[in-house]
């Protein structure tokens, strides 16, 4: 298939092969040239396809766009969710009814610093102690100050 092309792009460009010339699907062996500098010392053959890598400087600001993003969306969204849960831990009151990450409703009756007391069930009095962190959402906040 590479001869025909080869052979329909001579034929395009007007260039015809002189008599005997064989086109095949080889590739003919590169050339290399030595040369000499003035001293006497021989510089490496030059090499065709053997060029030095230059760096795209957009490549630079895509890493750099990319960090951007991953600081923003990655560490930044958590952090500000923690600093409104811990916002709305260190508001509580007394009698704000609140839902822990378990599921569990209940009032607040007291609020420490290591821990907040809750009320569950009002016919027996049922209390339960949880750290700060279990407090899921305030659901009402009792506006006594």
């Amino acid at each position: 298939m590479k001869s025909l092309w080869m052979l329909a792009s001579a034929q395009e460009s007007g260039n015809s092969a002189p008599e005997g010339t064989v086109i095949t699907m080889e590739e003919a062996a590169p050339t290399t040239t030595t040369t000499t500098q003035e001293n006497g010392a021989a510089q490496a053959p030059d090499e065709p396809g053997r060029e030095e890598y230059q760096p795209n400087p957009l490549m630079w600001v895509m890493f750099l766009i990319l960090g951007v993003y991953i600081f923003l969306f990655m560490f930044r969204g958590p952090r500000k969710k923690q600093q409104e849960h811990q916002k709305m831990v260190s508001s509580l009151r007394k009698n704000d009814r609140v839902r822990t990450i378990g599921g569990i409703y209940g009032t607040v009756l007291d609020v420490r610093d290591d821990e907040i007391v809750l009320k569950v069930d009002e016919g027996s009095n049922t209390k339960i102690r949880v750290i700060p962190s279990a407090i899921a959402t305030v659901l009402s906040s009792s506006k006594t100050e």
